[in-house]
């Protein structure tokens, strides 16, 4: 099939499987006399294998040792598990990131009046040293102790 037929299969973009052989994530397909990539079905199982990592948030640099873990059937499980539970401490360091600076901006809007008048603590809270903010709102708008 063609990179636009592969593409269709795996849900990747061919701008996308492109970028993969480019940066050798995936290996470059059988290419005709005429230079047209040709993918055949473990190609585009590939493409799917990557296109679920990524839509899990695997950076490139991992879904590399996933793949090659894939592909090693003598791998051992706790590998694979190694870097998925990496992967989620991950995500929950950004998770409570997202929900520290979602509290501060939640604390510096329900303070502003909204109205006409030039005073306004969210850009004011911007500007104020940490310490200004207010008590028990979270620090360095939501990233400090959680990164």
């Amino acid at each position: 099939m063609n990179i636009g037929e592969a593409s269709r299969a795996s849900g990747v973009s061919t701008k996308m499987i492109r970028y993969y052989e480019q940066i050798k994530l995936i290996t470059p397909p059988h290419r005709t006399e005429s230079s047209y990539r040709t993918y055949m079905d473990n190609d585009v199982h590939t493409l799917r294998f990557i296109r679920r990592a990524r839509d899990l948030g695997f950076s490139v640099e991992q879904m590399k040792t996933l793949l090659a873990l894939w592909r090693d059937r003598s791998r051992a499980s706790s590998d694979v598990k190694a870097i998925a539970l990496e992967h989620i401490a991950e995500l929950e360091r950004k998770a409570a990131a997202i929900a520290a600076m979602t509290k501060t901006l939640k604390h510096l809007a329900s303070h502003c009046h909204g109205n006409e008048r030039p005073d306004c603590p969210i850009i004011e809270g911007f500007a104020d040293t940490l310490e200004d903010i207010g008590p028990g709102v979270p620090s360095k708008f939501g990233l400090a102790n959680v990164v």
